[in-house]
């Protein structure tokens, strides 16, 4: 029985990619015992852990939702606490990211650099996103940080690039 999770990443991995690795092998881990579990156990065992797994969840929620509050208008410590990818994530799951939605998807975008516009979310929960010319970023690239930052929006719908002012100017007299 192994697991992906690395101790020391490879060499160019910030913290921050780390930590979102090892949040995410660690969802992926217990996602893989569920399925073992009802594998080998069938499926009464299978869903008495599932409840358990709700359960905690549930209990950690809860804590988080007390620090929280023990914070309240503390605006450093919650920045703090966002700046870590872990923490960060489960205060999303449990809905309780100091920052809204417009705000979590514009930051994400100004992570990316220049040249992703948020336009808003529209009434079906459809972010909206112009990518300027000479964006670095590509459409899935985009896609990804809105679905990380926002994952109660319904998706990202990417507007059309405007095109640049085409500029026609006289020349002097007796230029070529």
């Amino acid at each position: 029985m192994s697991t992906n999770a690395s101790s020391g990443g490879r060499g160019g991995s910030s913290p921050r990619r780390q930590a979102e690795n090892d949040a995410r092998v660690a969802g992926e881990r217990v996602e893989a015992l569920l399925a073992e579990l009802r594998a080998r156990s069938g499926p009464q065992a299978a869903d008495v852990a599932e409840e358990l797994v709700t359960c905690l969840v549930r209990l950690y929620g809860a804590g988080l939702a007390s620090i929280m509050a023990i914070i309240g208008d503390e605006s450093r410590l919650a920045a703090l606490l966002i700046a870590d990818p872990l923490v960060e994530s489960l205060l999303l799951v449990h809905d309780l990211h100091p920052l809204d939605t417009d705000a979590r998807i514009r930051r994400a975008l100004g992570r990316l650099g220049t040249g992703a516009e948020f336009l808003g979310v529209d009434d079906t929960g459809v972010a909206h996103v112009r990518l300027a010319s000479g964006c670095g970023s590509t459409a899935a690239v985009v896609e990804q940080a809105v679905a990380d930052a926002a994952p109660e929006t319904a998706g990202v719908a990417i507007a059309p690039r405007e095109q640049p002012l085409l500029q026609i100017t006289r020349r002097p007299a007796g230029a070529l």
